[in-house]
C-alpha cells in the first residue's frame, strides 16, 4: 500500500464551473496551485494555504484561458512570487485577452507575469518527492497539458478530458483532431484506475472514460 496520499482542495467557480486545486501530501508542506480560477477561488486557496500551513512551491497552469488564470495575480501577491509553469505555446495568453478568451466577453484579462517557465512534453516536475510526467494534450488550446504522477495514480487533465466530455474544440486557436488523437494516445493508455483531475465537473478514472466516453471511449 502506498503511504504517500494526495490532498487535492478545489475551488470551483459557479459561473464557469472551473475546478481550481491545491495539492499536497501534507501539511505544512510543500504545494501546488494548479489553474487558480477566478478571484473570489484565489481568496478560498490563499485562506487554505495559510490554514494548512502549506508553502507554496509553484502555480502550475495546465493552459491558459481566462476561468484558469483570472486568479493568478492575487495568488501571487499574497502567498510570494511564485514561478509560474505553463506551455510555451500558452505564454502569449497570459497578457493577451483574445488568446486567454477573455476579450471575448469585454475583460481584457492580463496576467503580471514576466518570466513563465516552460513544460515540455516528456519532462518531469516534482511535488515533495512525487514525479509528474508532463503530457501534450494540447487541442483545446495550443499547449494543453497533463501531469501525470504514476506513484500516486493520478492525472490532472485541465479542459482535455471530462467525465463523459471531453474539452470544446471550437475556439480560435483549438484543433479538434489533435485533442482527440492526443487523449487516445496519452490519456487513455494510462493505466485505467488512474484517477482524473479535470477542470471542470466531478472526478473520474481512465477505465470508466474508456468504456462510457461518447467522444473517445468504447462506445
Amino acid at each position: 500500500m502506498n503511504p504517500k496520499r494526495l490532498h487535492a482542495y478545489i475551488t470551483n467557480d459557479p459561473f464557469y464551473m472551473e475546478n481550481g486545486y491545491t495539492l499536497y501530501l501534507r501539511e505544512g508542506g510543500p504545494s501546488w496551485i494548479i489553474d487558480p480560477g477566478l478571484p473570489e477561488q484565489a481568496k478560498q486557496i490563499i485562506a487554505h494555504v495559510r490554514q494548512k500551513g502549506l508553502v507554496p512551491q509553484a502555480v502550475v497552469l495546465t493552459h491558459a484561458h481566462a476561468d484558469h488564470i483570472g486568479g493568478l495575480d492575487e495568488v501571487r501577491e499574497a502567498l510570494g512570487k511564485m514561478p509560474v509553469y505553463v506551455a510555451q505555446e500558452e505564454w502569449r495568453a497570459l497578457s493577451d485577452p483574445m488568446q486567454n478568451l477573455s476579450g471575448y466577453f469585454g475583460a481584457g484579462l492580463r496576467a503580471a507575469v514576466n518570466d513563465p517557465l516552460d513544460l515540455p512534453e516528456g519532462d518531469t516536475i516534482e511535488l515533495d518527492g512525487t514525479g509528474w510526467k508532463i503530457l501534450d494534450t494540447s487541442g483545446h488550446s495550443p499547449g494543453g497539458r497533463t501531469f501525470y504522477c504514476a506513484e500516486l495514480d493520478v492525472a490532472v487533465v485541465g479542459d482535455a478530458l471530462f467525465a463523459g466530455s471531453i474539452g470544446r474544440y471550437d475556439f480560435p486557436t483549438s484543433d479538434g483532431p489533435r485533442l482527440i488523437r492526443n487523449i487516445k494516445e496519452k490519456l487513455l493508455t494510462l493505466p485505467g484506475h488512474t484517477r482524473v483531475l479535470s477542470g471542470h465537473g466531478p472526478e473520474t478514472t481512465i477505465e470508466r472514460e474508456r468504456r462510457t466516453n461518447p467522444y473517445v471511449g468504447e462506445v
